[in-house]
Formats: C-alpha cells, sequence, structure tokens
C-alpha cells in the first residue's frame, strides 16, 4: 500500500468523497501538456496492475501495468510516440484541505485520434527491460545482476543493497553459464527473482521494486464497499518446492516434514542449475520457508475502490459472508477511473494437489522425454602440459551424465613425445643394445574405480608418439552422473604431452546434453618424485600428506604437510628438497562481466590495474559539502560503510577551496594575517565580541540648536546586541 496519511484513509472510507483525477503528457521532445479532470472522457479511462496470472500465485513475475484513457485534446498524436503520462488522484480530506497520490508512469505504446477525442494507452517501464541480453556465463550477487538490467535498461532501482540483501538468498553468489535461456534483461530479473522468493513491479514513481509475498493485513474491506463479491471454500499454501535440474534431467523437490498442500513448481532457472547439490537445497530451503507465509483464500470482489492499494497487499473482508479471521493477498488490480475499483486473489485448491494439470504434465513430459534419437559428445582438450613418470599420473577427466540406461564409448588420441633417461654419462658398447626399451602403461577409472580388466601397455621408441586409444563403456545406469579418468606411466624415461596434446571424446544416446564447464567439485592432485640415495639401501616410512582448508574465515590458512622420519643406520644420505606451494584465495566480493566492447563501465566497487587485471578498489574519495553555521564555516561529510566489509581508516588529505581548518597561534606563526575582526588573545582566531570605531559626526540643521548625525554600518556583522556611544 502506498504511503497515504491517516486523514486520507479515513476519508475514502465515508460514504461519500469528492476527489478528481488529473495528469500530464511529456513528448520525447520535452513539451508538456496538462489534463484534468473535464478533459477525460466519462467511462473511457483504467489501469491495470497484477503479479500473477489467472489460474496459480506465482514467483519471480515481472507484469507489466497497463493504461488507457481517451481525452479530449488538440494534441497532434504523431508528436505522442514514446510519450510518457503521469496519472495522479487527488482527494479532499474531511477538514477540506486535498491530497494527491501518484497513480503511475506509464509510456505511450498507441495514440488513436478520432473526431473530438485521443485514445492512448501505455505500460510502465517493466517493457524497458525488454531488450536483448547475451549472457554467455556471469557471477555475481541478486543486487549486481538487477543493478546490472537497471543501469542498461535505463529503469532506476528503488531498494538498496541491504535491502535485496535481507531477501530469502540475497547475499547468495550465483552463477549463470553459456547454455541457458536468458533472451532478455526481463528473464534475467524474472530468474533472480524467483530465486529472491519474491516478484517484480514498477512502483509509481517508474522505479523496479521487488515484493515479497505476505502475512500481515494493511486493508480491511467492509460489507458497505463491496458492490459484489465471491470467496472460495479453501485455503491456497505451500507446503514443497520443484526445481527442474537440467544436467540430471531431474526434479530436485524440497518439502515441508508435514507435505499436505500445493507445490511451487519453478521450471528450469538458470541460475540453479550448477554447482553443488546441497547448495541448491539450501537455496531452495530458503525460497520455500519463504512461501509459508502464502495462506490465502481466492476472492473477486467489486468495490467503491482506495487507489492506495497495490498488488501484493494483504486485505481482510468483514461483513456479509465474508471470514473475518481469513487473509487474501491482491494479485491484480483493474481501477476503473471515475469509477469502480476490482480485485482479485487467485490460489489453486490444496485438495487437487496430488492431481496434475496440463502443465505439470507437459513439464514431466519434457523431463522423461530424452533425446533418443542423438549422439551427444563430451569432449576433453587439455590446458596444461604432462611430464609423465614411473608413477601413475592423473592426464583426463571427463564428467558424463545418462538419463537412461544406456552404453557410450571413449575415443582419444595423444602426441607424446619419449624421452631418454639422463644416465650422467656415455654408456658402454653393447649395453645400449641391451637397454630395454621403456613402456607406456594407460589406466582407466570410472568414478574412482580402477578397470583392472583393460589395462592397456605400449612399448615405444625414444621420440614422438601418436597414441590412440578406444574403451567401450557398458552399462551406464539410469539418471547417474559418472567421471571417467585416465592416469599414465612409463617404465624408465619419461614422456612428455604438450598444451592441448591430449583430445579426447565420451560420445553415446541417451546421454545429457547442456552440461556446464564445472560440476562443484574441486580436485587436488599432487605428485611427490622418487627421492634417489645412491647405492645405499633404505627404509622409508610412509609419507603422509594433508590439506585443511578452512572456509570462509578471513584468516587464510596454508596447506600442511607431514613427511615422516627416513631411519638410515649409520649411514650419511643426502635427499633433495621438498617443494609445495599452495594458494587458497577467499572471494570477498564479485562482480558482473559484460560483453561491451571498447571500455565498459563497471560498478564503483571495481577497478582496473595496470596489468589490465580486475581488482577490488581499496581506496575511495569522497568530497564534503559546505554547511551553514551562526558564525564561520563547516564542511559535512557523511560516508556510509554499509557497503564495505570493514573500513580500515579515513583519511583527510591536505587542504582545498572546500575545507577551512582552525589554527593555533604560535609564537613561530607572526606571518599569520588576519583582519580587525578577529582577535587572537586566546591563542585562536576568534571573532571579536567587541569593536570600537570612530567616526566623525554630520552636522544636520534642525528648527532649534543643532544635530549631530552620525551612520554605523552593521552590515559586516552577524548580529549586533547593543551600540554605546562616547563624546
Amino acid at each position: 500500500m502506498i504511503e497515504v496519511s491517516e486523514k486520507f484513509k479515513n476519508a475514502v472510507r465515508q460514504n461519500t468523497r469528492k476527489y478528481e483525477w488529473y495528469g500530464s503528457i511529456t513528448t520525447k521532445a520535452g513539451k508538456v501538456h496538462e489534463f484534468t479532470a473535464k478533459d477525460i472522457v466519462k467511462g473511457s479511462g483504467y489501469i491495470k496492475w497484477q503479479c500473477c496470472s489467472n489460474t496459480e500465485i506465482e514467483l519471480g513475475t515481472v507484469y507489466a501495468a497497463e493504461m488507457g484513457i481517451s481525452l479530449f485534446s488538440e494534441i497532434d498524436r504523431y508528436t505522442l510516440e514514446d510519450a510518457e503520462v503521469r496519472l495522479y488522484y487527488r482527494l479532499t480530506l474531511l477538514d477540506g484541505t486535498t491530497e494527491s497520490i501518484p497513480m503511475g508512469i506509464y509510456e505511450v505504446s498507441e495514440a488513436n485520434r478520432k473526431v473530438r477525442t485521443l485514445e492512448l494507452k501505455g505500460y510502465d517501464h517493466m517493457l524497458r527491460f525488454e531488450k536483448s541480453l547475451k549472457l554467455e556465463s556471469s557471477s555475481g550477487t541478486p543486487y549486481q545482476f538487477l543493478k546490472a538490467a537497471c543501469d542498461a535498461c535505463k529503469v532506476e532501482m528503488a531498494q538498496t543493497v541491504a535491502e535485496i540483501s535481507a531477501f530469502p538468498n540475497g547475499k547468495t553468489t550465483l552463477g549463470i553459464y553459456s547454455d541457458n535461456d536468458i533472451e532478455t534483461f526481463r528473464d534475467m530479473v524474472f530468474y533472480v527473482a524467483q530465486v529472491l522468493g519474491c516478484f517484480c513491479q514498477i512502483d509509481r514513481y517508474g522505479k523496479l521494486v521487488l515484493k515479497r509475498y505476505g502475512n500481515e493485513s494493511v486493508w480491511n474491506v467492509e460489507q458497505k464497499e463491496r458492490f459484489d463479491s465471491s470467496y472460495s471454500d479453501f485455503v491456497t499454501r505451500y507446503t514443497a518446492v520443484s526445481s527442474t535440474n537440467q544436467i540430471s534431467q531431474t526434479a530436485e523437490y524440497i518439502a515441508m516434514e508435514k507435505d499436505d498442500a500445493l507445490t511451487m513448481n519453478l521450471g528450469i532457472n538458470p541460475l540453479l542449475q550448477f554447482g553443488l547439490k546441497s547448495v541448491r537445497e539450501k537455496i531452495l530451503r530458503e525460497i520455500l520457508t519463504a512461501l509459508q507465509k502464502i495462506n490465502y483464500v481466492p476472492f473477486d470482489s467489486s468495490t467503491i475502490g482506495n487507489p492506495a492499494l497495490e498488488v501484493g497487499d494483504i486485505l481482510k473482508f468483514s461483513g456479509g459472508h465474508a471470514d473475518e479471521t481469513k487473509i487474501s493477498c491482491i494479485t491484480s488490480i483493474e481501477c476503473k477511473i471515475n469509477g469502480k475499483m476490482t480485485l482479485k486473489c487467485v490460489g489453486k485448491n490444496p485438495r487437487l494437489a496430488s492431481a496434475k494439470s496440463k502443465n505439470d504434465k507437459n513439464i514431466t513430459g519434457l523431463i522423461n522425454s530424452v533425446e533418443s534419437g542423438k549422439t551427444i559428445i563430451y569432449s576433453f582438450v587439455n590446458v596444461a602440459p604432462f611430464e609423465i613418470g614411473q608413477s601413475l599420473m592423473n592426464v583426463m577427466d571427463i564428467d558424463f551424465t545418462a538419463t537412461e540406461e544406456t552404453t557410450a564409448a571413449f575415443q582419444c588420441e595423444m602426441l607424446l613425445e619419449v624421452v631418454k633417461p639422463d644416465t650422467g654419462g656415455e654408456p658402454e658398447e653393447g649395453v645400449a643394445a641391451e637397454m630395454e626399451l621403456p613402456e607406456l602403461s594407460i589406466v582407466y577409472k570410472i568414478n574412482n574405480e580402477t578397470i583392472d580388466t583393460f589395462m592397456p601397455v605400449k612399448t615405444c621408441l625414444y621420440g614422438k608418439h601418436v597414441v590412440t586409444l578406444f574403451f567401450p563403456i557398458s552399462k551406464v545406469i539410469e539418471n547417474s552422473s559418472n567421471t571417467f579418468s585416465m592416469y599414465l606411466k612409463i617404465s624408465s624415461g619419461s614422456a612428455k604431452i604438450g598444451e592441448a596434446q591430449i583430445r579426447a571424446t565420451i560420445s553415446g544416446q541417451g546421454l545429457a546434453a547442456g552440461l556446464g564447464d564445472w560440476n562443484g567439485r574441486i580436485n587436488i592432485n599432487e605428485n611427490i618424485g622418487n627421492i634417489s640415495i645412491t647405492d645405499v639401501p633404505f627404509v622409508a616410512d610412509v609419507f603422509k600428506d594433508t590439506a585443511s582448508v578452512t572456509f570462509p574465515s578471513k584468516k587464510t590458512q596454508g596447506l600442511t604437510q607431514t613427511i615422516g622420519n627416513i631411519p638410515i643406520t649409520d649411514q650419511n644420505y643426502e635427499a633433495d628438497a621438498f617443494t609445495d606451494r599452495a594458494w587458497i584465495t577467499e572471494i570477498l566480493r564479485t562482480f558482473v562481466l559484460t560483453s561491451v566492447r571498447g571500455n565498459p563501465n563497471y560498478n564503483g566497487y571495481v577497478t582496473v590495474n595496470t596489468e589490465e587485471r580486475f581488482m577490488l578498489r581499496k581506496r575511495y574519495v569522497q568530497k564534503s559539502g559546505p554547511k551553514s553555521l551562526d558564525h564561520g564555516y563547516a564542511e559535512d561529510l557523511v560516508i556510509d560503510i554499509s557497503y564495505f566489509t570493514k573500513v580500515d581508516g579515513v583519511e583527510v588529505n591536505g587542504y582545498t577551496a572546500a575545507v577551512r581548518p582552525q589554527y593555533v597561534i604560535t609564537a613561530a606563526e607572526t606571518s599569520v594575517k588576519f583582519p580587525d575582526t578577529i582577535t587572537v588573545e586566546n591563542g585562536f582566531f576568534e571573532l571579536k565580541a567587541v569593536t570600537e570605531q570612530t567616526q566623525e559626526a554630520v552636522t544636520d540643521e534642525v528648527d532649534e540648536g543643532f544635530l549631530e548625525r552620525t551612520t554605523v554600518d552593521i552590515s559586516g556583522f552577524d548580529g549586533v546586541k547593543g551600540v554605546e556611544f562616547t563624546l
């Protein structure tokens, strides 16, 4: 409900009221045309708002408000392209004063001229988000996504970052990958609002606002204010949330402990497709918690109207056949200018929760339909070089998902070079011929389980080789996510594989398409080479290597590694130094990268350093403004630190024209000049409380005698308490 005074609420409840509709039309050229109630054709004007469809309550909706009006006006209709219409409602209060409220800002989409009237139809700023968006991949908080959309579409946000962060999942970092169905900024705003468990509207001032479903009544509609009404005999409520995961082609279902009501189906949300399953479940749980406030009785009622009501407001009905103990939510409003107001609340019956609607069946059919006629291919290319030694090294991992029980095929081709071992000198005659050629061993693993029934081995000459591999993967389980890995080792010498020299694929029918680049897992591999000790037998304890990661603690802790003692009885030995490095960086803030060419503008938290890398800005400069005082001058500056995780300090650099510091007078500062109205007796610059001036009087002639006259100029003083004259 828009903010109005108590006097307005009292006046709008009266049996009779005096009110007036008026507004203005601003053309694209900036010309303003005012109109009043006399210019509005009777029965022609209307405004429609809604936040849901005509059947059920929804999340994330981005409906635009519609306005239609006919005016007695001679305005040229061709000048009204992209013109802006502002409507207002003025109500006369009981004390005779008036109070006006805005009824919205609308951009003209149609202008039709009749003989005497001009017909206009317009929509609010929600249509500005119908701007094409090609988002390959990105990540950020909900506020950053919304701010990026508003900046790109020139729509103001009505809420701050702190208010958006207070929503469910408001502080969660969200990710969008290349395979998504986001085509416009309106789509992106829809999906973000869905994650926040709310819906979107353009408020009466043309700003984007996100609203949550509540349970506290803001207005009671009495029987005398209703022309007709109908109420459902059930209460709409939700006890479960369902979201379709495109990777596994399954529906992720989160429910309350007692699941006996409706399920909110979120469909395929690109922001809920990737990452760990536990993270997605946490997001859905937050949405389900927000839905517990929905406990509404659907209704349809025609009322005398309260122009201050908005969609999302909670109402109570009293009198007649209404149940005063129940609440309802306004999901659509149709306001007739100078006429009635129709209010609606939609919702499904929880008793039909077990029955599938046509839409539900279509979604289920879409999930169950597998692209059986298509062959899906997962590919892999190594991005880093490898040097294969005498221990197994992981060189490849391919993640694939099966939507039905099927088979797949692994194919790979590698380019590698086998290098002779360094013997430290020339081999003796006949020894080179007896040296065994190195053998390259290949080990396959599926889900970290070694396939010991098929382990290829290749005998290699020293030099460059092309290795071609094939392995059929049988009995892939239905609705399973799998990882196929390949390990290599060589018996002697070493094998070098360059960057992008491993090209591998897994292909088959019944596999899921459209997988992202990351499945939510972090794999850390570490290889410790041999410790060579010449001609000395020794016994070594087990090597222990542990990794400890604390996140999201502010203090970064490194990896710790423990290597046991190596006892060698009465013998000296030498061992090379162990080197182990690890970096763990905590993400303190994220930002959205755009595809704008040239020099794109990012938000104020991000800067580009001299190496053209994105960095969080650590220093901020703010300018103060002058503040009026009775005596002297002051500079006023308020620094908002709610955006920052912490503030190390505030520094005032130098003195500018906007800063007037106070000095302490010392004996060394004899060159300081000050006017006669300033005293320094107390060691500070101070205005003199008493000033003396000697002036020569002017003699004026009067009827009898003489008059001495003097004029005292007080324009240089802020105030004068008294004037004393001495002769």
